[in-house]
Order: structure tokens, then C-alpha cells, then sequence
């Protein structure tokens, strides 16, 4: 049962990926001060206050590296885990209409601009045989100020844009979800697609630890309400980073 309805979600994912893929073509840390007079009320020696460094900004990670990072099969018990094709992953973008919305067109096929140097992707399901919910994710390296920036831009998106079409395909309710405190920074919204004829709402999550963002992407075909990328995937996911 599991393998016939996870293929028929995956299927059904894959054809909007693949019309997507015919349109393309082929913290900073704050400063601390002192006051200029020690406790006796005397003035300091003139020397300037110390200053809490600045976080540092972490460089881009290889695709090497990012293969030894991403989620892999025993990460997560009862979870199966599948590589995705470079032509599920598009790195050319296509225009949305309208032009608010482009971060949002574009992480659906996990791309960004500034285009990240190096990406994977995975597909997941879970351990319940009864639950079609289908979870795609992907890590992106970026140096840190072009991810803090993919970062910024989706926020953005998600105060300015509604609704959107994109490759001949119709999104509408877009809506910024409760972020997950995960990571360095993280955005979470929904967006409802048309998918063979079927309004199905689709969640995404995005999660920067240093330099690299770590997309999610959930949709269950069978039961559109549900929806959502589970918290231990996010976290597993993170943490792995994070050592990484």
C-alpha cells in the first residue's frame, strides 16, 4: 500500500516539476560599551570598550559536503529516503507573474537567487503506511551574505505577494506560517496549487544555519488539509548541518 500511494504523490509532484522543467528549458552580534567611568566614579583609562565579535560568517560548503550533510536513510527510523534528479531540480528560473512573488516560484523548484554554488535534494516518507504525505527537501550553499539575502527576500514575499502564476501554473493563498525556531533564521508559508484539477496546499520551510539553507517542501495528494513538514525532519536535518 505505502509504495503504490507514495509513487502516485511522487508521480503527481513530478508532473508539475517536470512542466516547470519544459519552461525553463532545459545574527549579527550586537556591540556592548561601557559607561566611561569605572565604580568609584573615577574615569576609565581611556581604552575603547571591548566589543562582542561579530558572528562570523561562514563560507560556502562543497557539494561534497553537502551530500555527507543531507538527511540519509537510518537518520530518521521508519523514514525512506530518496535521491533527487538535477532535472527535479532546474537551477534556471522562470519568471512569475507577479514579480513579488519570484521567491516563491522559485523555491518550489528549490532554486534562488543569487543562485546557490552547489545543491541536493531528497524525497522522504514517513513510517505510517496509511500517510501519503510526500516530504522534499534540499540543501543549498551560499556564501552567508547571498543566503541571509534568499532569506530576507522570501519574508518579504511573504507580506507582498497572495498569489501568483508561474510556467502556466495557478498558486493562490499564499500565507506566511509560524516558523519553526530552528537554525539562524527561518521562514515557513503555505501556498495552494492546482494540481490534476485538485486545490492542494502545499507547505514549505526554510531554515539558514550559516551559510546554508535547508528547504522543505510538504504535499499529501490524498489529503490536501494535511499538510505540513514535521518538526524532526526540520531538526534532524539542522542538527546535521550544523555538524556538518
Amino acid at each position: 500500500m505505502k509504495s503504490s500511494v507514495s509513487r502516485a504523490v511522487v508521480a503527481a509532484s513530478v508532473t508539475v516539476a517536470l512542466g516547470l522543467t519544459a519552461a525553463c528549458g532545459s545574527d549579527n552580534g550586537s556591540d556592548s560599551s561601557g559607561s566611561g567611568a569605572g565604580s568609584d566614579g573615577k574615569k576609565s583609562s581611556g581604552q575603547p570598550a571591548q566589543q562582542k565579535p561579530a558572528e562570523k560568517k561562514s563560507a560556502a560548503l562543497s557539494a561534497a559536503d553537502l551530500e555527507k550533510a543531507v538527511l540519509a536513510k537510518g537518520d530518521l527510523k521508519g523514514y525512506k529516503v530518496e535521491k533527487m534528479s538535477a532535472a527535479d531540480m532546474p537551477s534556471q528560473t522562470v519568471p512569475a507573474d507577479p514579480a513579488a512573488c519570484q521567491p516563491f516560484a522559485d523555491m518550489f523548484m528549490f532554486a534562488t537567487q543569487p543562485t546557490a554554488k552547489a545543491r541536493v535534494g531528497r524525497t522522504m516518507t514517513g513510517p505510517d503506511e496509511m500517510d501519503a504525505t510526500v516530504i522534499s527537501l534540499a540543501l543549498l550553499a551560499h556564501e552567508q551574505t547571498d543566503a541571509e539575502k534568499v532569506m530576507d527576500d522570501l519574508r518579504t514575499a511573504t507580506k507582498k505577494c497572495t498569489a501568483y502564476e508561474h510556467a502556466d501554473s495557478k498558486y493562490r493563498d499564499v500565507a506566511a506560517l509560524p516558523a519553526p525556531k530552528a537554525g539562524d533564521d527561518a521562514v515557513s508559508y503555505k501556498v495552494v496549487g492546482l494540481i490534476e484539477g485538485q486545490k492542494t496546499p502545499m507547505s514549505f520551510t526554510v531554515v539558514r544555519s550559516g551559510s546554508t539553507l535547508a528547504a522543505f517542501y510538504s504535499i499529501n495528494l490524498l489529503k490536501p488539509k494535511k499538510f505540513g513538514v514535521p518538526a524532526e525532519i526540520v531538526e534532524a536535518q539542522v542538527k546535521k548541518v550544523r555538524e556538518a
